[in-house]
């Protein structure tokens, strides 16, 4: 028995997990100390801790949570914690920052969660070290660059997501048992998110990337406003036409994307479902705006509006979910399928994200057939559209017959792949 247990050792060779917890805690001290000592030398300064004793406060960490001693533990803690103190006394006057210190104790930290958590620990030591190492850009982008809507902006996300989501009920509380609280809130939530990630990008990709790249960016905050100023920059200069319609026609591309994000929430066996429909919609939207940038210049685009995302949208995105889901489940319970897909096509004309979330709500609560809220999905592609279009005819004659066949071929796309792959 020794021998086969021996061998099946041999054969399946493995480091031990206290020799792997060591390692990954002196591989996180180390990687955080090469960025200290760095930062010591760049700047002229002596400080008490370097390489050497941040990959020693690692293994002190380690060590200590390996002896499974509360007191060895608390002990050295407690000593970490005095020379660390010590530390920032000597060097305060020549450096006042509290980083290094803050550093050590959490390469201390480190150490100590790589004895259970091993995996953990190393993306934590990474982690470290990346916000050490981009410093100057954070702090530029703190002070220069960072609004003060955009930090208040921020706020409320993190407010919305940290705060608010988690005390909301997990279960339907209406009586036909459709809204859930906590699902309506976290919709909502990603769309704030999916706004403030257009918006940063934008603001990161900048003018220079152009209408075509502005369009497809700012089609996650909102495709139909993409559409509406795209339009309004072509009738005021004639010359960008093609541009702005290469930016609209690729705003589709977050539509498909976003509808995506909303049904994987709300409906992941509806998703899946409704993959390739969808993938066909943003593939058609990709290659036709793609076809138009290939004919056009780039131009420049408009900045960002200064907001990461609106409150009163996402606010507007909750009630419109929440009358959505409400208004089809009573017209499909009192007056069938027909009048529930009419009450879909209404919904869709005013934003299918809301409408298609509410869809899928209801599709996973067993409210609707997932058969019925496939084409009810592409109804609110279709209705989405209509609306899209009619911005278009605001935006001038030339605008307009350059956009619509890719609108068009869109919509064709998704109802001609959801008839190939149909459930027979």
């Amino acid at each position: 028995m020794i021998c086969s247990g021996m061998s099946q050792s041999l054969g399946e060779w493995a480091l031990p997990e206290q020799a792997a917890a060591i390692l990954v805690a002196l591989g996180a001290g180390l990687l955080i100390g090469v960025e200290r000592e760095r930062r010591m030398q760049d700047d002229k300064i002596a400080a008490a801790a370097g390489i050497r004793t941040y990959a020693i406060t690692a293994l002190l960490g380690v060590l200590a949570a390996l002896s499974q001693s509360n007191v060895v533990l608390g002990a050295v803690a407690l000593g970490v914690i005095v020379l660390t103190a010590l530390s920032y006394r000597r060097s305060r006057i020549d450096d006042p920052g509290l980083t290094s210190e803050v550093a050590l104790l959490a390469t201390f930290v480190t150490g100590v969660l790589a004895a259970t958590q091993p995996v953990l620990a190393a993306a934590a030591g990474v982690l470290i070290v990346s916000l050490l190492v981009l410093r100057t850009p954070l702090h530029s982008f703190a002070r220069a660059q960072l609004s003060d809507q955009e930090l208040r902006d921020a706020v409320i996300l993190a407010a919305a997501a940290i705060l608010v989501l988690p005390i909301l009920p997990d279960h339907p509380v209406d009586p036909w048992q459709v809204i859930n609280p906590r699902l309506v809130w976290k919709l909502t939530v990603l769309i704030m998110a999916i706004d403030a990630a257009g918006y940063v990008a934008q603001r990161l990709v900048g003018a220079r990337a152009g209408l075509a790249i502005s369009g497809l960016l700012g089609g996650f905050v909102s495709s139909t406003a993409v559409v509406a100023t795209m339009g309004k920059r072509a009738q005021s200069e004639p010359k960008v036409c093609s541009s702005a319609v290469s930016g609209a026609a690729l705003s589709q591309v977050a539509t498909a994307v976003q509808l995506g994000i909303v049904l994987a929430v709300s409906d992941m066996v509806l998703l899946g479902m409704l993959r390739f429909p969808l993938i066909a919609m943003g593939a058609v939207a990709a290659a036709y705006g793609a076809f138009l940038v290939r004919a056009t210049k780039g131009t420049a685009a408009p900045a960002p509006s200064g907001r990461a995302f609106r409150l009163r949208t996402a606010l507007l995105f909750a009630a419109a979910f929440t009358l959505v889901a409400l208004v089809v489940a009573g017209l499909q319970r009192y007056l069938g399928p027909t009048a529930a897909l009419a009450g879909v096509v209404v919904g869709g004309l005013a934003d299918a994200h809301s409408t298609a979330a509410s869809v899928g709500s209801l599709s996973a609560q067993q409210h609707m057939t997932r058969e019925m809220a496939m084409i009810a999905v592409g109804l609110i592609v279709t209705a989405n559209t209509l609306s899209k279009i009619a911005f278009a005819w605001a935006g001038g004659r030339g605008y307009f017959l350059r956009l619509v066949p890719g609108l068009v071929l869109m919509v064709a796309a998704f109802w001609v792949t959801w008839w190939l792959l149909r459930p027979s």
